[in-house]
């Protein structure tokens, strides 16, 4: 996959759309999330959207850990792969939302009632491009369709708990989702130039 045309596609799917438009277009989608939600889903989607950090500290954590313990290192370097995909979509998420710095969507409308304590930015969502770097990262580790399948279907819930929750716009979803899962394939590419190797993550 070419990360260079999901940029291309996200922009020009965006940019010419006005900015009072565009977010017209997002309140209005945010709004029927948030506002016409199944309230007695509210406890799950908190279980959910906070699992998210545990999930992507143990998850590549006890991978690692096999490895080393048992000398696998396949899977010792598949979970080092996935820690360094996360590191370098952390350090990217974190750049970016205090460089645009955007106000959450609860502070511009009064019909968002926020159901999470958040005082970052908005833009982009970091629940989010953590939860896709992890199942990018997982998915390229181990590519069968047992683990690509769960993975991104739990990334698109934690990033749908989001809005529901009322403290993400979509757009915020959107760019949160694509630094992400590009956030994996840079680092195997990072990888392939340091190491010289053709190999994917998942022939470690």
């Amino acid at each position: 996959m070419n990360l260079r045309w999901v940029f291309i596609g996200f922009l020009c799917c965006w940019l010419p759309i006005s900015e009072t438009s565009a977010q017209t277009y997002e309140a209005r989608l945010l709004r029927t999330i948030h506002t016409e939600r199944n309230s007695n889903l509210d406890g799950g989607f908190k279980v959910i959207t906070h699992s998210i950090y545990p999930a992507s500290i143990l998850g590549p954590a006890i991978i690692t850990t096999y490895g080393v313990l048992t000398h696998d290192t396949s899977h010792r370097n598949k979970g080092l792969f996935m820690i360094e995909s996360l590191g370098v979509n952390a350090f990217a998420t974190l750049a970016l939302k205090y460089s645009i710095d955007r106000e959450r969507p609860f502070n511009t409308y009064a019909f968002i009632n926020p159901l999470d304590n958040v005082t970052s930015p908005s833009l982009p969502s970091g629940h989010t491009s953590n939860a896709f770097a992890l199942a990018t990262s997982l998915s390229m580790a181990y590519p069968r369709w047992y683990v690509i399948a769960p993975a991104f279907a739990y990334a698109a819930t934690v990033s749908y708990s989001r809005m529901h929750l009322g403290v993400h716009y979509p757009s915020d979803i959107l760019l949160g989702a694509v630094i992400g899962s590009g956030s994996a394939f840079l680092s195997a590419a990072i990888n392939k130039k340091l190491f010289g190797t053709k190999k994917s993550p998942s022939r470690y």
